[in-house]
């Protein structure tokens, strides 16, 4: 092995394994000691994320906290519980099943995933301390090279200044590539100044650093953790309402996405599309499918299930309806005791014709046809799957600064 790694020219070397997957080369570290920096040198690391873009997946995450385990309860793998990494394609093909990996990390704090950026995944941790004071913290965490990083700086919030409710404390993740940095977002709620706060750690730093204020608006109470579209973090939020609305007294013209740049470092607000002339009787959920911003809800009289997608980020006019199905496909019909019906969008095929979704009602993927309208049940969450989707690249990244 030795004597054709030094018969091939060094270009050619990069050039070939720019095109390994990334649990080869993880093998092909042992080769050599040069073998061993060049995979994890920064411009392969760049090269190789580059030539991998294409290899879509969907990271599937629980939609609520992960608790701390019992005592007495073993975790050898506490991350392949909460986290799937699938291919796109078998997703779209077969009932998705975990991808096995040994890592042995055990978390003993309560924490949640943030987000995914360049094979990079965000995990959030909290704890309470003296006087019902917050701190919040972050580790990065590769799935593919199975490397995790220590713990951020320490966000530390006083109650007598912010409120720590689960509605007032939002989170994202994403990469800045004019600065090459990675950056976790906190967006939280000053009650003195009744503004909302942006603070930001990037990856590697030793602090958190308040880059600007908002005008104090509601942001949903069912989106915690913001998702990433083209540089920017976005939440479903609400315009001209007090700190504390009704979703009953939302119109439609004050439900907007606000859109926080992570370049720029600035915000803006983006409008519903034009097709949205109700307001739903549950509040829509925004997330992303084929890179692009997405909106999905119940229509407000919950016979239909409807999905919109933002081809061209920022652009209002973009907004396509991908999805307009009926309940009755799902055999399901609305009842006292399920006044909304939970469905949620994971990932769509590249000609938009087939559309994977988490049917929340009987716990099951189901896949939808559009060009015959048909739907199919494709597998059971078997108590284990999530409600959440990210787009993920397996990548070489490491999840700290060189």
């Amino acid at each position: 092995m030795a004597k054709a790694q030094q018969a091939l020219p060094e270009e050619l070397i990069v050039e070939i394994l720019s095109w390994v997957p990334v649990k080869p080369l993880m093998r092909f570290k042992c080769v050599s000691k040069t073998w061993n920096s060049l995979i994890f040198h920064p411009t392969f690391v760049k090269l190789h994320l580059q030539r991998s873009s294409t290899n879509t997946h969907v990271l599937l995450t629980p939609e609520e906290e992960e608790d701390p385990p019992d005592d007495d309860e073993k975790v050898t793998d506490g991350l392949q519980r909460a986290a799937t990494p699938c291919s796109v394609l078998r997703l779209l093909e077969e009932n998705p099943s975990p991808a096995p990996h040994d890592d042995h990390y055990q978390f003993n704090d309560v924490y949640s995933f943030v987000g995914s950026c360049n094979g990079l995944i965000c995990l959030r941790f909290f704890t309470v301390s003296g006087r019902g004071n917050f701190e919040y913290w972050v580790r990065f965490w590769n799935p593919a090279t199975r490397i995790t990083s220590q713990e951020s700086p320490h966000l530390r919030l006083r109650r007598r200044d912010y409120m720590l409710l689960e509605d007032y404390v939002k989170f994202g993740f994403g990469y800045d590539d004019v600065s090459d940095t990675y950056k976790v977002v906190a967006l939280v709620f000053n009650t003195k100044s009744q503004n909302w706060e942006v603070k930001v750690h990037c990856m590697g730093d030793t602090c958190w650093i308040n880059i600007l204020t908002c005008p104090a608006f509601p942001i949903s109470r069912r989106l915690l953790d913001g998702h990433l579209v083209s540089g920017t973090v976005n939440w479903l939020a609400f315009r001209m309402l007090g700190i504390d609305y009704e979703w009953n007294n939302v119109t439609v013209h004050q439900l907007v996405i606000f859109s926080y740049d992570l370049k720029k470092e600035t915000f803006k607000y983006l409008s519903m599309p034009d097709g949205v002339s109700q307001v739903p009787d549950y509040p829509p959920k925004i997330g992303v499918l084929k890179g692009c911003l997405s909106l999905s809800y119940t229509h407000r009289r919950r016979t239909h299930f409807v999905v919109w997608l933002m081809r061209q980020f920022g652009v209002e006019k973009s907004w396509t309806r991908l999805l307009n199905v009926s309940y009755l496909n799902f055999q399901l019909s609305p009842t006292n005791e399920l006044d909304w019906l939970p469905t949620t969008p994971l990932c769509i095929s590249e000609n938009d014709d087939m559309m994977l979704l988490a049917n929340c009602v009987y716990d099951e993927f189901v896949l939808h046809n559009r060009r015959d309208n048909r739907i199919d049940s494709i597998g059971n969450f078997d108590g284990k799957v999530p409600m959440c989707s990210h787009g993920y690249v397996p990548s070489l990244v490491l999840p700290y600064c060189n």
